[in-house]
Formats: structure tokens, sequence, C-alpha cells
């Protein structure tokens, strides 16, 4: 299994947790939602329990339930700004089909 954060994405998680004052990381993972299926779910962990995998890159961990790592094997998650609008965006090679406005997806 792999999971990568860009250089950006660290960056922009260490901002927030510091911003914050605690956590643990990154929580990512999906939920069933949209038009094709499903939705990623972005925020951060205080904690990783038994049946979360925890990946480290750049110094910042990111956080994901066991049973939704075939979702996410091999996605990239990167920060990026454009003009006045910033966010994480996804690259992830499992996606077969995403819905119009690019809100969810299908495996």
């Amino acid at each position: 299994m792999s999971i990568t954060l860009t250089e950006s994405a660290a960056s922009q998680v260490a901002r927030q947790l510091q911003k914050r004052g605690s956590g643990l990381g990154l929580r990512l993972g999906v939920k069933k939602s949209g038009c094709t299926g499903f939705a990623y779910v972005v925020d951060y962990a205080d904690q990783a329990a038994e049946s979360d995998e925890v990946f480290e890159q750049h110094g910042v961990k990111v956080v994901i339930n066991k049973e939704e790592l075939p979702y996410l094997d091999g996605i990239t998650v990167d920060f990026r700004r454009e003009g006045i609008s910033e966010a994480f965006k996804f690259d992830n090679p499992n996606i077969k089909a995403m819905c119009g406005c690019g809100e969810s997806f299908a495996v």
C-alpha cells in the first residue's frame, strides 16, 4: 500500500496542526456520496486506532482506516493554490469515473 503526500500538502497539514495546537496528522478517507459513488473525507487526526494505517512523509502523518485503503492505494495528495482558491487535490489511480462537478468518483 502506498500513499504519497507532496511537500506542499505536508507543509499545509503542518501549518494547520500548528494553528490547532494539537493533532497527530491528516485523516484521509472516503464515504458513499454523490452521483458516482464516493467522496473524499479530509480531517485532522488526533490519534490513530488499531483499525488505522499510518503513513509518514515529509515529517507529516496520514491516517487511513484500513477498510478504506483499497480505495486510496496509490493516491497522491497535493495542496494547490490557483488564483484566490486553495485546496487539497487528489490523484487517485483507482478512479474509473468522476461526476461532472468533480465532487464524487467511482472505483
